[in-house]
């Protein structure tokens, strides 16, 4: 079972949140995963996990064993570089681009060490973002400017900006649920 691609490098089936401000990060994901477009077969999917000794918190979307996949290549790469988010990021996604085998992955990575964000894709890109913002995933766009706003308009912790966004997204992507998997690091 994985989750369906639009065709179009716009991945379907999840929505995954970065939130950063001076205390940390908060990384949100849904739960669902759906089969084809219109079958929800999982209603609590955990996306988003902590790896390398719980000091990196990542989130996938796209096609579940792909992104498992990832995580399995990324966690490596993070043991190589002793941790270090941006190093182990940009060397994944050169090897994401040229391996003929992970070319041919469907899926994204949002990682963060607590004191930047990263969006990892595998046409070699690794992109931080300038507002600490940053989202993927179908319902990605909606997140994104749900938690733009309530960081523009409402004094929150990155946690419960990350949640409100989450569920706003949840309300508008019929490929999102609102069975939220939350993960908070504190900046080091």
């Amino acid at each position: 079972m994985s989750e369906s691609t639009n065709g179009q490098n716009g991945l379907r089936g999840t929505t995954i949140l970065a939130v950063l401000d001076e205390h940390g990060v908060t990384v949100a994901g849904d739960g669902q995963v759906t089969l084809g477009q219109s079958i929800v077969v999982k209603h609590g999917a955990r996306k988003v996990r902590r790896l390398y000794k719980d000091r990196i918190v990542a989130g996938f979307a796209g096609s579940t064993a792909d992104a498992f996949t990832l995580f399995e290549r990324f966690e490596s790469k993070l043991e190589q570089f002793k941790g270090n988010l941006a190093r182990a990021a940009v060397e994944l996604a050169k090897e994401w681009r040229t391996d003929k085998y992970l070319r041919r992955l469907e899926a994204m990575l949002l990682t963060s060490d607590g004191r930047q964000i990263l969006m990892l894709s595998g046409n070699g890109d690794v992109i931080e973002p300038d507002d600490g913002l940053a989202a993927i995933g179908s319902g990605g766009a909606y997140a994104l400017a749900a938690a733009r706003a309530l960081r523009r308009h409402a004094d929150m912790p990155s946690r419960e900006t990350a949640e409100a966004a989450m569920h706003i997204a949840a309300e508008i992507c019929v490929f999102t649920n609102d069975n939220l998997v939350i993960e908070t690091l504190e900046a080091s």
